[in-house]
């Protein structure tokens, strides 16, 4: 049920859609529906939207949002995000309540993952 107010949907430039969608696949387990070659939707855990063709990225240093993902193994998603071909740009720090990373997806996108443990 959609609920007024709520975050409903979340889109993304990426420079290259097909490792894009190969990165979130591999790391997170998405699913992707090709619209033509310059959009694919996801369904993620939580979340859907779509990645569209554009030679921009976002990045939390340039303004942008900062979408942060959940992990109870935050030293595995990192290694997964690395075999990947993911890019840390952030390495593991504290902060209260947890810890995280920062990644650069291949697309460029600035995104990050956290943990309480």
């Amino acid at each position: 049920m959609l609920e007024h107010g709520s975050i409903n949907y979340i889109e993304f430039a990426a420079k290259d859609i097909p490792a894009t969608k190969a990165f979130f696949r591999q790391v997170f387990e998405w699913e992707f529906e090709d619209y033509g070659d310059e959009y694919a939707a996801f369904t993620a855990k939580g979340l859907t939207g779509g990645f569209y063709a554009a030679d921009m990225s976002s990045s939390s240093s340039n303004g942008g949002a900062l979408m942060v993902f959940y992990s109870n193994d935050l030293e595995s998603t990192l290694s997964a995000v690395q075999q990947a071909n993911g890019q840390i740009n952030r390495d593991i720090f504290s902060f209260p309540g947890g810890r995280r990373f920062h990644f650069i997806e291949p697309s460029g996108n600035e995104m990050a993952v956290w943990s309480d443990q």
